[in-house]
């Protein structure tokens, strides 16, 4: 799909009143597809589906068997950026900076060290396959930090094709689902301690709900690490944000060379360490920060869908086999990595 650009256009500069006109037709059509997305939780079979990937599939599904209205484009646009990046700023009030000193100081840095590998090893290899360096970076991510929600929050930093989006969340989704299915037995093989197969859970399984069920299939104290664990991770996902912005942003543009302070930390990135921070201070009302809590994930998974609504299928048919390639190696990376930390800090 492509969206109307000079609608969008107009609907920004124009009054209040005449910019939510505008949005309405998307908002409701953005609005369906995330009810559905979370309709088919209650599919029997399908109840552990997470809705943020569910949304993605039904949006491409609905771009690629139909035609979105233009009407609908300055919707989906404002869904796909702008609320995007405020769902990932509310993602900070689920994270504080205690759950680092759960993990302890050692095994931190040995994440840290991990997220980082993890991301360099797979954006090399992106480039040694061939693989668009956007794709590549988005692979890299959600491999890396926490699956579709990293993907989500790397494209809002640097802003790539929908079709790569839905792409990298399809092969999260495959490698993810996989890695959940296989560690219970891999785990059990190796003789890991609870702790020591939550930490490995936690450290290199791609989405939350992934973890919690792979991780607790080895008992409360094993799922507890492993959630500690990714929780950990995810806090790593602003630094992680900053040095894409760094990377990727334009050095030429400037007389000095210098990047601007916007370039370097992302305002949403702010926003996303800002909230991190009030949660952590216990500033905010608990009945106010439930409510923030579970709207979260309806507005990423409303996101989602928006993007998915710019995909068609054939579109993502066309990226081939070697960024399917560089999923599955980075998902053995980050999984192998993560063992041999585990030899080394225990």
């Amino acid at each position: 799909m492509t969206l109307d650009r000079p609608a969008v256009a107009n609907a920004t500069s124009a009054s209040p009143l005449r910019r939510l006109e505008a949005i309405v037709p998307g908002l409701t059509l953005v609005a369906t597809i995330t009810a559905a997305a979370y309709g088919l939780r209650q599919v029997p079979g399908l109840s552990g589906l997470s809705p943020m990937i569910s949304a993605i599939f039904i949006g491409i599904a609905f771009s690629s068997f139909t035609t979105v209205p233009a009407a609908a484009g300055p919707g989906v646009a404002f869904f796909g950026k702008r609320m995007l990046r405020l769902a990932i700023v509310l993602l900070g009030f689920q994270l504080t900076l205690g759950q680092l000193g759960e993990v302890g100081l050692v095994r931190m840095l040995a994440l840290c060290a991990l997220v980082a590998a993890t991301f360099l090893a797979t954006v090399g290899l992106g480039r040694l396959l061939g693989v668009d360096p956007g794709l590549a970076r988005l692979l890299a991510a959600g491999t890396s930090i926490c699956g579709a929600s990293a993907i989500a929050a790397a494209n809002a930093v640097h802003r790539t094709n929908d079709e790569d989006v839905a792409y990298a969340v399809a092969c999260i989704t495959v490698f993810g689902t996989a890695a959940m299915l296989a560690y219970p037995l891999l785990g059990q093989f190796a003789g890991l301690s609870p702790v020591d197969y939550g930490f490995w859970v936690g450290s290199s399984i791609h989405e939350v709900a992934q973890v919690v069920a792979a991780g607790f299939q080895h008992g409360d104290v094993a799922g507890e690490q492993g959630v500690v664990v990714k929780l950990s991770r995810v806090v790593l996902l602003a630094p992680l944000l900053v040095a894409m912005s760094v990377l990727t942003a334009d050095r030429s543009g400037g007389v000095s060379g210098k990047l601007a302070f916007s370039q370097i930390v992302p305002t949403f990135v702010l926003g996303f360490v800002l909230c991190m921070a009030i949660n952590t201070l216990g500033l905010v009302p608990a009945p106010l920060k439930a409510a923030i809590v579970a709207i979260t994930p309806i507005m990423l998974a409303a996101a989602l869908g928006a993007l998915g609504l710019g995909t068609r299928f054939s579109a993502v048919r066309a990226r081939g086999m070697r960024p399917l390639l560089l999923a599955a190696l980075a998902s053995v990376f980050i999984s192998a990595a993560s063992l041999a930390l585990l030899a080394t800090v225990a």
